[in-house]
């Protein structure tokens, strides 16, 4: 039975089409051939050093089209590639490399490693590497979680199950034209995307940090075929002129993440009528879980769409769990978390869900952000769905705050609209007849804007709750 290997995506790429351009970032660009003679070279210069099977290699560095061929040459040799967030700072650093106990740390010119990118692929090829024994379950990548809710974790993907989901991303049997990838190379995404690109020979074009004039850029020079961003970059680019680009190519304009608006997926249609849009949901631990059908898109507002194929989900109590044979592997060395989250083939995503009669999910919440107040439980999402339609509101989000009287209260952070004035008995009166009246906000704290993880763009809610708890306002409604 033939083995799923990370590495013969790139071998297949470069014998189909060698002379393509695989990826790109900032002027630079490598074809499909370069990366993979790169990444041979990579393989047998880290093979050379004693590493194999199971070793870690950290990669520290912003974006670059030579991390690509590091990519393949950890697939190769069957180590595991650790990318880490490169504006982090020395002690937020510190617990991750810790964590991954690395064989080697390499970077780019502006970190500390053990060898710089360019280095590695300046030595000349060792003889006698070569060939590699790999297997389809061994692991490929580590990915460590945003954070948020607590210490970091390492997802362990293996190479068969990057292969499953670089298949069911939306392969073609031909290339259609370029990704455009706002994602950087330390989130799971900024592989996920890419790898979708080159399973079907097409060009996968990094762009840093959302910068919308870039991505456009990118979109016109390479012609994008697919363009995924999150809402609050999508909406940057809505409200920018695009004239001094031709965008003609798209053929997908995709979004997810966090809430999306029925109003945007509007305006995205508007803007690009020749495209499709879908709404993906998934996560490092489970990957692809569901998208919403482009006929479906504006009738069925909120759902994130019924199940990817081969995926199976099931509510425990509300929280969504999924099984599919592209599930992580688990979390490196933390054997507590892994059972708990991973059961009998199934994984709790810690996301409350909702399931309508056609069988399209709804994320209303997460387990750790539910709110409790006065003996009744609000989901914060489903708060934030209501409000986001109020006409002085630009951003919102719902998050519980501590409140001796109620348990919690629930109070809006509002960002509001220029000249808007927005007040607590105001968007009380907004919710009536939308929401049950213990799900009302108590408490408005205005705020400039919303704090998001900064590649996701998903909303911090403790990070809000925070805020709130140093203000220490008292509750302005009973």
């Amino acid at each position: 039975m033939r083995r799923l290997l990370v590495g013969e995506i790139i071998n297949a790429a470069a014998a189909r089409a060698p002379g393509l351009t695989a990826v790109a970032h900032n002027g630079r660009h490598l074809t499909f051939g370069e990366v993979a003679a790169g990444a041979e070279h990579m393989a047998a210069v880290l093979s050379a050093k004693g590493l194999g099977r199971g070793d870690r290699v950290v990669w520290w560095g912003f974006n670059t089209v030579d991390a690509v061929p590091l990519f393949f040459a950890t697939a190769h040799i069957g180590a595991v590639m650790v990318p880490l967030n490169p504006s982090f700072a020395e002690h937020e650093a510190k617990p991750l490399f810790e964590l991954a106990d690395a064989a080697l740390v390499v970077t780019d010119d502006r970190h500390q490693g053990d060898y710089t990118l360019s280095e590695l692929l300046a030595e000349p090829t060792p003889a006698g590497q070569g060939p590699w024994f790999v297997d389809e379950d061994d692991a490929h990548m580590i990915f460590f979680t945003s954070g948020t809710t607590g210490m970091s974790k390492g997802v362990v993907l293996s190479q068969r199950t990057e292969v499953i989901r670089s298949m069911l991303g939306g392969m073609s049997t031909w290339p259609r034209g370029a990704t455009i990838c706002m994602f950087p190379q330390f989130h799971m995404a900024g592989w996920a995307s890419t790898l979708e690109a080159w399973i079907s020979c097409e060009t996968a074009v990094y762009v840093d940090g959302g910068n919308t004039e870039e991505i456009l850029d990118a979109t016109d020079r390479y012609r994008g075929y697919r363009l995924y961003c999150i809402p609050a970059v999508w909406r940057r680019v809505l409200d920018m002129d695009r004239s001094p680009w031709d965008l003609s190519c798209l053929g997908q304009a995709d979004t997810g993440t966090s809430a999306t608006t029925p109003a945007l997926l509007s305006d995205i249609r508007q803007a690009f009528p020749n495209t499709t849009t879908t709404i993906t949901y998934g996560s490092t631990e489970a990957g692809l879980v569901s998208r919403m059908w482009p006929q479906d898109v504006l009738r069925k507002h909120g759902s994130v769409g019924p199940p990817a194929p081969t995926v199976l989900v099931r509510l425990d109590e509300g929280e969504l769990v999924v099984r599919s044979a592209h599930l992580a592997s688990g979390y490196f060395r933390n054997p507590e978390a892994t059972e708990a989250a991973f059961q009998d083939g199934w994984f709790s995503t810690g996301e409350l869900a909702e399931r309508d009669d056609e069988g399209f999910l709804y994320i209303v919440g997460r387990t750790k952000e539910i709110i409790r107040t006065g003996g009744e439980w609000v989901a914060p999402v489903e708060v934030d769905a209501v409000l986001q339609g109020h006409p002085g509101i630009s951003e919102v989000a719902v998050a519980g705050v501590p409140d001796e009287h109620w348990g919690e209260v629930v109070t809006a952070f509002v960002v509001p609209k220029p000249g808007a004035t927005i007040g607590v008995d105001e968007l009380r009166r907004f919710c009536e007849g939308k929401l049950t009246a213990y799900k009302h906000p108590r408490r408005v704290v205005v705020v400039a804007s919303l704090p998001r993880t900064g590649t996701t763009g998903q909303i911090q809610r403790r990070v809000l709750t925070e805020l709130a708890v140093r203000q220490m306002q008292p509750v302005e409604a009973e």
